[in-house]
């Protein structure tokens, strides 16, 4: 098997090439000529790390096992708290996924504990001297996942550029306080869409300095996305083996998504063999994937949003040609049209095939900040399970759809921990909003009786290392420069 851009199906290359690239050389995203097989039952006995490195093998081809084997069995479960890494939980009648035990406390540690080491094994597999500087736009939490990921790692730097209004304080303070010296975050004049576009345009028309190329922690990498189809295939399991359901049965699973990366994962799992009826996409009130998987029409011509599940206001979501790619048939002229579409008049209309293909899978529902809010404290109310704003989008979807479709297992995915956003808890629960974030983090693991995860409380009395701060229209000019101090760290 070879990997292919999405928008040019003739660009063949292996995984060592696309993990170190992240883009193709067209600006397509890299995906499998055709997609894998494997049946759960395959899979039903192995351990996380080596479920995840047998996923991995399909879509990585031409990567050592030696090399997949030493980075998932580095990764799980070393960097979590649980021996789980991902467990399955009951609130309730609800079934939960939780992808919030690394070591920052958001899913984006499902695949950037593993990352990081597949980047250097294929830097080196192919003979590069270069240092690769890591170029990573983040609406929140894919930021400080990916300067822990990166940090101190020999032969890589790290650079993140983030929304300066459009993350929590706590997800502020996990980038500004991160350790490290070839690792640096920057606030930007702007929104998430912003902080994208620039590093896109950035590996097709920005030349790094001498002895530096630029590769991705986004999950337009496709080394950070194949490892999130692990942990479907893992709630499964765990659905089968702890809670009585008949192996073969159908589940849904529902997903709060910004970039579409976490439920595009859901879809390689469905294809692969996992027994999905349907994949459910949560939005908030930005709601462009809802809108798109409902008329077809993806229309980014819109005022963004700032909401409460910030990791989710997102416009242009880039995981989304890998959809289309797919529900095309694997023809990468329309694709190419849709984003040509896309870049000139910022919307497009899918074909009425590709359409019914997604459709026949998805379903789609959002939600505005005053659903969040009503969800979170109903929950808590109900269960004693505080949601984070964006698992709270999932729980509400997932309200609705097993309203039309009742009988089918429902699974609701836990993105973030909601000490990641106290205040937004707090207001959920009723309870005063007063003091710092640090404070309402205390006072919120009074209230619900738990204690505030390592990862977040550690960041407690940590003096902010990474001040800087660029315009959109400054961040070519800053990459440059930065990426000079970095890569010589």
């Amino acid at each position: 098997m070879e990997l292919t851009s999405t928008r040019d199906d003739r660009l063949r290359c292996g995984g060592y090439e696309a993990i170190f690239r992240g883009i193709a050389p067209d600006g397509g995203l890299y995906v499998p000529a055709a997609l894998p097989a494997l049946s759960p039952d395959e899979t039903s006995d192995l351990s996380y790390a080596a479920l995840t490195a047998r996923i991995l093998a399909l879509f990585l081809p031409g990567v050592s096992q030696a090399h997949l084997q030493a980075a998932c069995g580095a990764a799980y479960p070393a960097h979590f708290d649980t021996l789980a890494v991902c467990p399955l939980v009951k609130a309730g009648d609800r079934y939960v996924l939780e992808l919030f035990h690394g070591e920052t406390a958001a899913f984006k540690d499902m695949a950037l504990s593993v990352m990081p080491s597949l980047l250097a094994f294929s830097r080196a597999t192919l003979g590069v001297q270069d240092t690769a500087l890591i170029l990573t736009a983040t609406s929140g939490d894919t930021g400080s996942a990916a300067m822990n990921g990166f940090r101190d790692l020999p032969g890589t730097a790290a650079l993140v550029l983030y929304p300066r209004d459009g993350v929590s304080e706590i997800q502020r303070r996990q980038m500004t306080a991160m350790p490290g010296a070839n690792v640096a975050a920057c606030a930007v004049d702007g929104n998430f869409d912003d902080c994208q576009r620039t590093v896109k345009q950035a590996f097709l028309g920005l030349t790094p300095p001498a002895g530096i190329r630029f590769s991705s922690a986004n999950s337009i990498n496709i080394a950070r996305l194949a490892p999130q189809i692990a942990y479907y295939y893992a709630a499964y399991h765990a659905l089968v083996r702890e809670h009585g359901l008949a192996n073969g049965t159908p589940v849904t699973f529902v997903v709060p998504t910004g970039n579409f990366g976490d439920i595009l994962a859901g879809l390689y799992a469905k294809e692969m063999g996992l027994p999905v009826a349907h994949l459910v996409c949560a939005s908030n009130a930005n709601r462009v994937l809802t809108d798109f998987l409902v008329t077809g029409v993806y229309d980014a011509r819109r005022t963004l949003s700032r909401t409460l599940s910030p990791s989710m206001d997102i416009l242009v979501s880039s995981n989304l040609e890998r959809l289309l790619f797919h529900a095309e048939a694997g023809n990468s002229r329309p694709v190419r049209e849709y984003m040509r579409r896309l870049a000139e008049d910022g919307a497009y209309r899918v074909s009425e095939a590709a359409l019914s293909r997604i459709q026949h899978v998805f379903r789609a529902y959002a939600y505005t900040d005053e659903d969040t809010l009503a969800v979170m404290g109903r929950a808590f109310r109900e269960t004693g399970y505080l949601p984070d704003p964006h698992t709270a989008i999932a729980f509400a979807a997932a309200e609705a759809y097993r309203k039309e479709n009742p009988g089918v297992p429902c699974v609701s995915l836990a993105t973030a921990s909601p000490f990641k956003f106290p205040q937004s808890a707090l207001r959920a629960l009723s309870l005063p909003e007063s003091g710092g974030a640090f404070d309402m983090q205390d006072a919120l693991s009074a209230a619900i009786h738990m204690p505030v995860p390592h990862a977040l409380a550690s960041l407690r009395g940590r003096a902010p290392m990474h001040t800087d701060e660029t315009t959109v229209r400054g961040i070519p000019e800053y990459i440059l420069k930065k990426a000079a101090i970095l890569c010589k760290a």
